[in-house]
């Protein structure tokens, strides 16, 4: 038996062991390095909710993170949003301090930022960046992480990953909407074509670091180590380099001082990082690029964060069907993720719709074909697979078909029509309004906002943003008046049914077919093309997340008139 002594000793392991699992996690916070986050909002408060909305999901010991924050804005809301964030967030974060320039006559306007000189905008932030540099050398951090506010960092690991790889100077590889992103391959952005390629292989992460690129420059979202014995000799201030005979730009004078000290800058692209909105040189367009990168995001299926506390500071455009008399867009109801980023896309554009169940040919068959006197073209066969239909071809076919019916039965005059796997370019709103406006007098039934061209040659242009369509595919996207509608019911294609990509070229008469083309004598539906184009897929064939509802389903016994599950077939387009 056990003594006393005996007993006390391991009462004591126990309590130690499970003071320590209680610990635990506290220990290992408290151990993590130090990071001072350096955030500049000159002329962002657009951003600032999403901002912050990334900033709170960083997975990173908030007692072990110091805010610095320099905002410069005329942004009426933005002081109101930072207080409002601070209030719920500043006893999380070992300390938060935020600095203003706001005036009630704000130093930096539209009408300032116009007139400004370039080398006086560099000046000023210069000196912005060289004073939070200073601040953080002069905190107890290990690290100062330089954001600028329009950085939105998706990834909630990416100061941990950063940290934990210990480089000098580290940045996360941030997209936008188009081809900029916060590093250069060229001091000068002078790019041959060989840097060219590198570049846009990197922004698209086709070419990936389990470690990291070495860059010449990074911005707007920097990792320094002030441990690094080599990172005090970095500074932002062209005045404090000796013999300086660069640029008067931040970013270009940070790169000289790092490569004089023989620091190797890092950028990180194994991971998808997040987002940074492309510059623009004014209040409207930044706004916009913003809407654009939204989009994008949204597209990738990684929607930038917005925190229900700051979602009342975000103005949307109001709602509109932009001329049209309905904006339609079909759904199947096995697909409310899609319908939740339709959803998504409609908020960001102000697009006012109605969702249309899509006809799900996976519950099409026999008995519910006769119902609807469907009958196959008995001459058909795909193309690429040489295969009749598949069930949901037919499915997509009914579905667009029941909108046609709609619009004649209502006498819609124009009506918009989008498939719930669109993602819209830039600037949508405008380019649509500017394409009915140009086509104002022009005679047309139908008009494609996205398609694939299957033809080389040149097409017909119409307007500066239109053209007459040769063969195409896809109907993600298009514009259809009453009489276009009317004119593809009484082509009777139920009749007589092939894919609506193939059937709709037909009518307009720029089919390579000529016996698909006999079933329809009259072909005189007048159509038109955005070009270049609005709408493109979300996905293409071998993406990630690429699911076709037509070519993952049932062919169909033409023969037996039913859908024949033993000739399934996963092929895609």
């Amino acid at each position: 038996m056990a003594n006393k002594s005996e007993n006390s000793q391991v009462f004591l392991l126990i309590v130690l062991f499970g003071n320590y699992l209680i610990c635990h996690g506290d220990y290992e916070a408290a151990t993590m390095p130090r990071v001072l986050i350096s955030i500049l909002a000159q002329s962002k408060g657009h951003a600032l909710p999403y901002f912050l909305s990334c900033l709170e999901n960083l997975e990173y010991p908030k007692e072990r993170i110091d805010i610095w924050l320099k905002i410069e804005d005329i942004h009426e809301d933005s002081l109101v949003i930072l207080s409002a964030w601070a209030q719920r967030n500043e006893d999380l974060y070992n300390s938060v301090v935020i600095l203003s320039n706001i005036t009630e006559a704000p130093r930096i306007d539209d009408h300032y930022e116009k007139t400004l000189s370039v080398t006086s905008k560099y000046r000023h932030l210069i000196e912005l960046r060289e004073e939070a540099l200073s601040f953080a050398r002069n905190s107890f951090s290990d690290y100062v992480f330089m954001l600028d506010a329009d950085a939105f960092l998706t990834e909630p690991d990416t100061l941990k990953v950063l940290v934990r790889r210990r480089y000098a100077v580290a940045a996360p590889m941030l997209v936008s909407d188009d081809t900029y992103s916060n590093f250069w391959l060229s001091e000068t952005r002078d790019l041959n074509e060989e840097d060219t390629n590198t570049y846009m292989r990197l922004v698209k992460r086709e070419r990936k670091y389990l470690g990291c690129a070495e860059p010449p420059m990074v911005f707007s979202a920097v990792l320094i180590s002030l441990k690094h014995r080599l990172t005090k000799f970095l500074t932002y201030d062209p005045k404090k380099v000796s013999h300086y005979e660069g640029p008067e730009n931040d970013a270009a004078v940070f790169a000289e001082t790092a490569k004089r000290a023989g620091i190797r800058f890092r950028l990180c692209n194994d991971l998808f990082y997040g987002y940074i909105v492309a510059p623009a040189d004014s209040p409207e367009k930044k706004l916009q690029k913003l809407t654009d990168l939204k989009l994008d995001a949204i597209r990738r299926e990684n929607p930038i964060p917005l925190n229900s506390a700051l979602e009342g500071f975000v103005s949307y455009p109001k709602r509109s069907k932009l001329s049209c008399d309905k904006i339609y867009m079909i759904n199947l109801k096995r697909r409310q993720e899609r319908k939740r980023m339709m959803m998504m896309n409609f908020k960001e554009l102000g697009l006012e719709f109605k969702r249309i169940p899509a006809v799900d040919g996976t519950i099409l068959n026999h008995t519910t074909l006769k119902v609807l006197n469907v009958r196959l073209m008995k001459d058909y066969e795909d193309p690429y697979h040489k295969r009749p239909m598949k069930a949901g071809e037919v499915g997509c076919f009914l579905s667009h078909y029941n909108i046609w019916n709609k619009i004649v039965r209502k006498q819609y005059n124009l009506t918009m029509v989008l498939e719930d796997d669109v993602h819209f370019t830039p600037n949508f709103r405008d380019n649509f309004k500017q394409i009915l406006w140009e086509t104002r007098n022009v005679d047309y039934d139908f008009i494609y906002l996205g398609r694939k061209i299957l033809m080389e040659a040149d097409e017909e242009r119409v307007t500066q943003h239109t053209t007459r369509p040769l063969y195409s595919y896809w109907t993600v996207g298009y514009v259809i008046t009453y009489r276009g509608a009317k004119k593809l019911l009484e082509a009777k294609p139920l009749q007589k049914l092939l894919p609506v990509d193939e059937f709709i070229p037909i009518l307009f008469d720029s089919h390579p077919n000529s016996t698909w083309k006999s079933y329809f004598p009259v072909r005189n539906l007048k159509a038109l093309s955005a070009n270049p184009l609005l709408i493109y897929p979300t996905h293409y064939v071998g993406m990630p997340g690429y699911i076709s509802d037509t070519e993952v389903s049932y062919i169909i016994d033409l023969k037996n008139m039913k859908i024949n599950p033993d000739l399934h077939t996963d092929n895609e387009i």
